[in-house]
């Protein structure tokens, strides 16, 4: 089998995969700004990422995986207070910063876990990191990489080139053009060069989300967050950053300028990026209407499809394209993935029941060669389902006597099967689990019915029981005038 190969934005090759410690993997994703419902574009970008740690973890990595929140505001070039996304966000639903930070944060979560992806290791947020971003800054203002200019701090990008290092490698844009192009704006603003980017910014007055620092209040740049949070959990140097394809310039040029700058090495030895989600073949934008929400695309409560998704076959439709491509989704799109869907379900079914035979009549090893061959190049998860839907096949041919496979090689195609759909893809069986809701939910009521009963016959020892027995496996009660309800931590 071959060994794992990750493209490398930084390089632009497919390069043989190498953890900086065996066994052990170091990943950090840029997480969403959580100033608004979070995109179903950016959702594409989180699930290929969830399978690209799912996979990792399933051929036996141990992985740190940090997905930072990004929850301080951030303001435009041009320094208006208005232009700060939360300050702007709290004023519209007329709540404090924070609390917009909290609404959209578990809106977040709750968007994630609907499509069934794996929590990270760690999920640090920016605000929470407010002294380590402050060390950096001084630590870059030391080292001649950055300046002070009236209450906020700059990375200098001329001096940082000077050193023979290069701002832009990863972008592979030539920045001494830029500086040709653009010198004639410097002395316009408080930086020395357009190019250079804000590791600090002084609060106006009227600025809600600000710390004390050494320069005067102000809050972080948004750059600086990540090289805070990934090298504390990570280290100065990991093996995987990912992130949306957005994010390549300038985001995660400056990562790499502030780790080369601060530490004296590339911070990062793989750098990932996600394409971008279409619909009906154009850009989702508010402002065009070419727009929905997860949610909306679950519940059917649009414009754009037929009829409600289950979260499982959206999944599914964003598998079918590979993580650097770009993935179009349209009605017929969907309606076909939910088609696909539904006969990887059926075969799951299928596979219990299947009878053994004396011998086989399909390599089952070659197959599985093939599943772990596509996910090794890159990820590529549309040649993975292609291979699924060959076992598929051949599951239904076994099914109709048309072919024969020992219990041994039975055993080994449901293993195979059910650890790539499930374990790797993390689709969800959705009519099993809604079939196991309902059980346990019978369950529930029963106890419920049981302790009423107990309270009723002033046994109040096994009405007790009963509840702390539940609360110990995350179900709460809570009693009131219409009966007893609960809930599922």
């Amino acid at each position: 089998m071959q060994a794992l190969k990750i493209y490398n934005s930084l390089t632009g090759d497919k390069e043989n995969f190498e953890p900086l410690k065996e066994g052990h993997i170091g990943m950090y994703v840029c997480g969403p700004t959580v100033y608004s419902n979070v995109h179903l574009g950016n959702c594409r970008t989180f699930m290929s990422f969830d399978l690209i740690f799912r996979y990792l973890k399933h051929i036996g990595y141990k992985v740190r995986y940090v997905r930072n929140i990004t929850d301080a505001g951030h303001l435009t070039d041009d320094g208006d207070v208005n232009n700060d996304r939360f300050v702007k966000q709290s004023r519209l639903e007329k709540l404090e910063p924070m609390e917009i930070v909290q609404k959209y944060t578990v809106d977040f979560h709750k968007v994630l876990e609907m499509f069934n992806t794996l929590p990270p290791t760690i999920e640090p947020t920016a605000t929470g990191h407010i002294l380590e971003q402050i060390q950096l800054t001084e630590k870059l203002i030391k080292d001649g990489f950055a300046y002070e200019s009236n209450g906020s701090v700059y990375f200098d990008v001329q001096a940082y080139n000077q050193r023979g290092l290069n701002y832009g490698e990863l972008s592979r844009r030539n920045i001494e053009e830029l500086f040709a192009n653009t010198r004639d704006l410097d002395g316009q603003s408080e930086k020395r060069n357009p190019q250079d980017f804000a590791l600090w910014k002084k609060a106006s007055p009227a600025h809600i989300m600000r710390w004390a620092s050494p320069w005067g209040d102000g809050f972080p740049g948004w750059h600086l967050e990540c090289t805070a949070m990934s090298t504390k959990y990570l280290g100065e140097q990991f093996d995987i950053h990912g992130g949306g394809l957005d994010l390549k310039f300038p985001h995660h040029e400056c990562e790499i300028a502030q780790g080369k700058a601060a530490n004296g090495e590339s911070p990062v030895r793989y750098w990932m990026h996600a394409n971008m989600l279409t619909m009906n073949g154009q850009r989702m934008s508010k402002s065009t209407g070419n727009y929905i929400l997860p949610m909306q695309l679950v519940s059917g409560e649009n414009d754009f499809f037929e009829k409600p998704f289950k979260p499982s076959v959206v999944r599914f439709c964003f598998m079918q394209a590979h993580y650097r491509s770009v993935l179009d989704i349209s009605n017929e799109a969907m309606l076909a993935a939910e088609k696909g869907f539904n006969r990887l379900m059926e075969a799951v079914k299928t596979l219990s029941s299947l009878p053994s035979a004396q011998n086989t009549s399909f390599d089952v090893k070659k197959w599985k060669d093939e599943c772990y061959q596509a996910m090794n190049d890159d990820f590529n998860s549309p040649i993975l389902i292609a291979q699924l839907f060959e076992g598929v096949r051949v599951i239904n041919l076994v099914k109709d006597g048309k072919e024969t496979l020992t219990e041994a090689d039975l055993r080994e195609l449901e293993t195979t099967f059910n650890a790539f759909v499930f374990e790797v893809l993390g689709l969800k069986d959705e009519q099993q689990s809604a079939e196991n809701n309902d059980k346990l939910d019978g369950v529930i009521q029963m106890l419920i019915q049981m302790r009423m009963e107990a309270r009723a016959n002033k046994d109040w020892a096994l009405s007790d029981k009963i509840r702390n027995e539940l609360a110990t496996l995350g179900i709460n009660l809570k009693d009131g005038k219409e009966g007893t309800t609960y809930s599922i931590n």
